[in-house]
């Protein structure tokens, strides 16, 4: 067990860690007493990328702060480990609009057909920012199903929702056009950068 010290000292010790791609103290660090550290550890985890990860990452998805677990969650959409997916899936019921945000993220990274019908359902989440990152992994994972949900999405009452609805149907015109994948829109790096750390869950 590596010694975990105080709260700053190993929240340093975290950084100096992902810069040398200490893999195994970060995954230690995961289970920290401290909040600062678990979702620093969960952080440098998805910079670096590591699949040596996604096991711990997974568990942390349960972590009883929000703070840690969505940014666990975003880790495991960098990873793209196909191990993720169901444990993803059911963090999409989340009662936190964050951890629910961050699932729905790493899923439209990850683009496995398996999280099409559960996105789908989120579509009808109450909360809009939750759907426009919904909308964004249906288009990145593509369809018919995920077309059709869309097509019914594009009279959302959020108009932030709405233009996302298009992005998304026309990055999957353009991909089945090149028969390739839809590719990442401008929005993406708003929406991972989106989720403040250390913030309540109040909007």
């Amino acid at each position: 067990m590596v010694d975990q010290g105080q709260p700053q000292e190993t929240a340093e010790s975290v950084e100096e860690a992902k810069q040398a791609d200490h893999v195994e103290y970060l995954i230690d660090m995961l289970f920290h007493p401290d909040l600062q550290v678990r979702w620093k550890a969960a952080e440098a985890l998805g910079e670096i990328r590591d699949p040596r990860a996604v096991e711990s990452l997974i568990q942390a998805l349960q972590d009883p702060f929000v703070d840690v677990s969505w940014i666990a969650a975003e880790a495991l959409g960098k990873i793209r480990d196909p191990r993720a997916v169901e444990p993803l899936v059911k963090a999409l019921e989340s009662p936190e609009k964050w951890l629910r945000r961050g699932s729905a993220w790493a899923l439209g990274k990850i683009a496995d057909p398996r999280a099409t019908e559960p996105l789908i359902r989120l579509l009808k989440d109450p909360k809009a920012d939750v759907r426009k990152t919904a909308v964004w992994a249906l288009g990145r994972i593509g369809g018919d199903a995920a077309a059709i949900a869309l097509q019914g999405a594009k009279n959302d009452p959020d108009p932030k929702v709405q233009q996302a609805v298009v992005e998304a149907l026309s990055a999957m015109e353009k991909a089945k056009a090149s028969g390739g994948t839809p590719a990442e829109s401008p929005a993406e790096e708003k929406i991972r950068a989106s989720p403040p750390p250390l913030l309540p869950d109040d909007v």
